[in-house]
Parts: C-alpha cells; sequence; structure tokens
C-alpha cells in the first residue's frame, strides 16, 4: 500500500538526542516535540499525535546509561513497547511507533532512521485512524 505523497511523521525526542535540522527533515512532515528528558514520553501523548494524524511516531532518546537524567531512556522504552500493543491490539500496527538512542551528533543515524520509517510507511500505509468516519 503506497502511502499518500507526504509522510506524517511526530518525533519525540530529549533536547541531548536530537539536533533539529532542515536537511534531516527532507521528503516528510516532521512535527517535533522537544522534551527536557525522555523520561516525559507518556502514552496518552504518543497516542494523540496519532490521532492528531501522525503516519509514524518516533522517540529518540539517549543511549541507555548515558541518560543525564538516571534512566529517561529505559522509562521512555517501557511506554513506547505499551503503546506499541495497544496500537496492535486495535489495529493500527505498533511498527508505525518505534524508540531509537541517539546522540544530537550523530545526524548520518538519525537521517537513516528517518528514512527507514518512510520506507516502512509505504509498506504498511498511512494512519488508518484517519479513515474512520466522524
Amino acid at each position: 500500500m503506497k502511502i499518500h505523497s507526504t509522510p506524517k511523521i511526530t518525533l519525540f525526542h530529549c533536547l541531548h538526542s536530537f539536533e533539529e535540522t532542515a536537511s534531516l527533515l527532507d521528503g516528510c512532515e516532521i512535527k517535533t516535540v522537544k522534551m527536557a528528558c525522555s523520561s516525559m514520553t507518556k502514552d496518552i501523548h504518543l497516542l494523540k499525535a496519532f490521532e492528531a494524524g501522525a503516519d509514524a511516531v518516533l522517540v529518540l532518546v539517549c543511549p541507555e546509561k548515558g541518560c543525564r537524567y538516571a534512566q529517561g531512556s529505559i522509562r521512555a522504552k517501557k511506554r513506547v513497547e505499551y503503546v506499541k500493543a495497544i496500537l496492535d491490539d486495535i489495529g493500527m500496527d505498533g511498527r508505525r511507533l518505534n524508540i531509537f538512542n541517539t546522540t544530537s551528533s550523530d545526524s548520518d543515524s538519525i537521517k537513516d532512521i528517518i528514512r527507514k520509517t518512510v520506507l516502512e510507511l509505504d509498506t504498511i500505509g498511512p494512519n488508518p485512524a484517519l479513515n474512520y468516519p466522524n
């Protein structure tokens, strides 16, 4: 299934795991949500991103055991796994939500994550929640 022309991605990130630059965002529409720490990633915010129209949601966190605030990336990972299970249960496909350990200086890896997410969306299609009547 081919996704609409411009995939929409919401990217939650710790201030230390991602440095926003225009070159990283080519080929898709990205909404970024900055957080002081990835431990602030909440289930409801991830789900609301899909409700707001995101085809995919990415969570970029500090490397495990490299979080400035103890275990922020570990907490975020548990929440992402929980929401992925919810997405699978409701038929939205948990592959739409992913978490990655990154650093703000590793822009090549982040570009690759975004590129692979766009390619995955070509397979799984656009956000099915947007096809439901109001």
